[in-house]
Parts: C-alpha cells; structure tokens; sequence
C-alpha cells in the first residue's frame, strides 16, 4: 500500500513538472519599470561582458554557439562578476528605451552564465531552481535593483516582451541550452541591438535546432519557442510561418511557403557547454 502511494506520489510530481515545462508565462508589464530617460545622459559599459563572451564563447560549424563554461577562470570570472554588479547597481530608468533594451538583454544573459557557473557542473539548466515543483531557475527572485527583486522571468515577460514587442527578443535572450538560440557573439550595445536581433533571428531560423524539414518536406519541426510564444510570432501558425519566411534563406523560405501540414515543436534543454 505505502509503495503504491509513493509511486502515485511520484507520478504526480512527474505530471507537475511536466506541466511547469510547458507553461510559457504571458506578458505582463511591470509598470515600474516602464519609465525612460528623454535623452542619453548616462553611458552603460558593456566591454566587459564582451571580454568575457571573446574569451569563453566559440561557434562550431554550424553557426551555433556554445559556451566554455569549465574554462572560465577565476580573474575573468571576477569580471563577469562585477560586470553584474555594475548592471544591477544602475538605476535603469536613467537610460533612454533604446539603452534599456540591451542593458536588459545582456543583464539576462550574463545572470544565466552566472547561475551555470555558480552551479557548475551540471547538465541542465532546468535541474536550478529554488521551488519544490520549479523547472529552471527562471522564477526564483535573483537579482535586486532600486531595491526591488527580480527574476529572469520578469526580465522577459514583464520588462522586454510588454515594453518592446518585438519578436526578436526571444532571440537575444538565452538560456543557456542546446535548443536556445545562440547566446550572441557580441555584447548587446545601443549602436548594435537592431543589427544583433536581425541576425540573431536569420541564424535561428536557418538553423535545424529553429526549424527542421523531414528529407521529403512533408513534416516540419519548429523549436518549442515557436510553439510557447506564439502570439509573439503571430496570431496563428500561417502567420508565424510568414515570420520564418522572412528570416530563411530562398530554399527553406520556398518549403515554408509550400508547406501545408502539421507542425510540430520540439526542443533540446541540454546544457550548451563547448566541447571541442
């Protein structure tokens, strides 16, 4: 009897994590931080996050990148360190809106290479997180700003999708897994983040991990993004396949444009280490 309780125990919180796997929270703007400079008066540092991405970031055949989480030393990993600090000791609402998308993109990013080396070795990021049912460490409060506590989770969907509304943040912003689009070889800046999301946006897309025919095109496969964030991409899936369309090169552009059947989503959680 008690073994039979334990196996339902057990199988219950396997359905509950199951279910926090493929719950995609909704935008839901945070008004605090809906608040912008009229000008640029104050410069953000991005350099040392771009030091830190030349030394540990590498890119293998396929255009995909992956991190070199076991090599990070301990004076580059002070500097990852106190780049964090900077970020999270900057009153963001000083920055103007284009300013504040890339410091909220690279303080995502940078706080998840972070989380990974403080937990470091691991196998996936979902094995973090502070909740007895959690999946990932994307809701627990991690980070403090003006005195207020923040998650990554409120980082994109209660600052960057609400305030932004742009798509293409889910390509900038990554959670350092083999499904994930590419963590970006270089740090987001005022002067680069439109160039940045475009290509962050061809690089997936054109990528069989974003989208993936079967050899004959008649079954197609989309990362999970496109199936939790729909509505980002689209209100329907003819509408976010014109958004693939506009990203993939003429070949794949074609098939999704001929492209009748179903879809289906898929998605790897795998940690995105570098191994050579």
């Amino acid at each position: 009897m008690l073994k039979t309780v334990i196996s339902s125990l057990m199988l219950l919180l396997l359905a509950m994590q199951s279910m926090a796997t493929f719950a995609a929270p909704k935008k839901d703007l945070d008004p605090t931080w809906n608040v912008f400079a009229d000008n640029k008066s104050t410069s953000v540092n991005h350099q040392p996050w771009q030091t830190f991405l030349d030394a540990y970031l590498h890119t293998d055949n396929t255009q995909q990148t992956f991190l070199a989480y076991d090599k990070v030393n301990k004076a580059d990993r002070s500097l990852l360190d106190n780049y964090l600090l900077a970020l999270t000791s900057l009153d963001p609402r000083t920055l103007t809106k284009a300013q504040q998308m890339p410091y909220w993109i690279n303080l995502y990013n940078a706080k998840t290479v972070q989380l990974i080396l403080d937990n470091y070795p691991i196998k996936s990021i979902t094995k973090l997180g502070k909740g007895w049912f959690g999946f990932g460490p994307w809701d627990d409060k991690i980070l403090e700003i003006n005195g207020k506590e923040l998650s990554l989770n409120d980082i994109e969907h209660r600052i960057l999708r609400p305030i932004y509304n742009d798509a293409r943040i889910h390509y900038a912003v990554n959670c350092a897994s083999f499904g994930c689009p590419n963590l970006a070889t270089s740090a987001f800046t005022l002067d680069n983040t439109e160039q940045l999301l475009e290509q962050a946006a061809k690089e997936y897309v054109n990528h069989s991990r974003g989208v993936q025919f079967n050899s004959n095109g008649t079954k197609l496969q989309l990362s999970s993004i496109y199936d939790w964030y729909q509505v980002d991409f689209g209100k329907n899936e003819a509408e976010l396949l014109k958004h693939l369309q506009h990203y993939a090169q003429p070949e794949l552009a074609a098939k999704l444009a001929a492209f009748s059947g179903s879809i289906s989503y898929e998605y790897d959680w795998a940690l995105n280490l570098w191994q050579p």
